[in-house]
């Protein structure tokens, strides 16, 4: 169970980035992560009258309230060097070096949680990792821009902090801390907003595009976060890093970017990596 959610949680992570890295050349990466993360939050909202899964908040550095909230101001950074990076047009060098942020939950479960993996387990995580690596196609030979690498770096530490703090959250409720990283951003949204007194110039026909955006990456955070309930923290966050694969097969398929030889490689190595981690479990 913990498997399918952390690998559908890539999938739809994979597809809003995808949306949200084009919208992003039209568009300021803020006006496009604010407006989502918004719909994301009512999305979220309307879960929890649904669920009735209440809890009362409190200030516990386990709790879901401070852990969300710091998931979400990190993820939230993370977000906003990641569509910027991808406006750049350079994915080649923004997805591969984001996807790396799986090493920060991977380090906290290992290291101070205490989990332990088994020898052909963690074979199957490297080959996952570095799959998922080199399956977003690095631009390896064009060159190391650097705008777009700070870029990507910064959405690497962002996603990497949100990561560990919705895994710590959800041990008390996913919902609840996913929801919670929402509330912390449609705050910061709201102040940029009114600094610009306008919403971006954003054109009606792209609303329904961005309500989607926004649904599926509050689903995608939701499913990760009980993913690392329902088995290892590790485990589910390096299968729920496998999102750039999703990403770069849309690119082929609607962009009609081509896919290079090291992409099929890493494809290759993430879906053996994902064979060993799941026949194990």
């Amino acid at each position: 169970m913990a498997t399918l959610l952390a690998l559908l949680s890539s999938l739809l992570w994979g597809s809003a980035d995808y949306h949200a890295g084009n919208l992003s050349k039209k568009y300021p990466a803020m006006v496009v992560l604010g407006i989502n993360q918004a719909f994301g939050l009512i999305f979220g909202i309307f879960l929890v009258i649904v669920s009735q899964e209440w809890i009362a908040p409190n200030l516990a550095s386990d709790g879901y309230l401070i852990n969300g909230a710091l998931a979400g101001l990190s993820g939230y950074a993370g977000l906003l060097c990641l569509y910027a990076g991808l406006s750049t047009g350079r994915m080649g060098v923004v997805s591969p070096i984001s996807s790396l942020s799986v090493l920060i939950p991977l380090t906290f479960a290992l290291v101070i949680a205490d989990e332990s993996l088994s020898r052909p387990v963690t074979l199957g995580v490297i080959a996952a990792i570095t799959g998922a690596f080199l399956a977003s196609g690095p631009e390896i030979s064009s060159g190391l821009p650097i705008k777009p690498i700070l870029l990507a770096l910064g959405a690497a530490c962002g996603f990497g902090a949100a990561l560990t703090f919705m895994s710590i959250g959800s041990e008390i409720s996913s919902l609840l801390t996913m929801t919670t990283m929402r509330v912390t951003t449609f705050f910061v949204t709201v102040g940029y907003f009114m600094k610009k007194r306008n919403f971006g110039g954003v054109e009606k026909r792209h609303i329904p595009l961005l309500i989607g955006i926004g649904i599926s990456d509050f689903l995608a955070n939701l499913l990760l976060g009980v993913a690392t309930t329902k088995g290892l923290v590790s485990i589910a966050m390096v299968l729920g890093a496998l999102y750039p694969i999703a990403t770069a097969v849309l690119a082929f398929a609607f962009l009609h970017e081509r896919l290079h030889k090291v992409q099929y490689i890493g494809i290759v190595l993430a879906v053996g990596g994902v064979a060993v981690i799941s026949s194990m479990q």
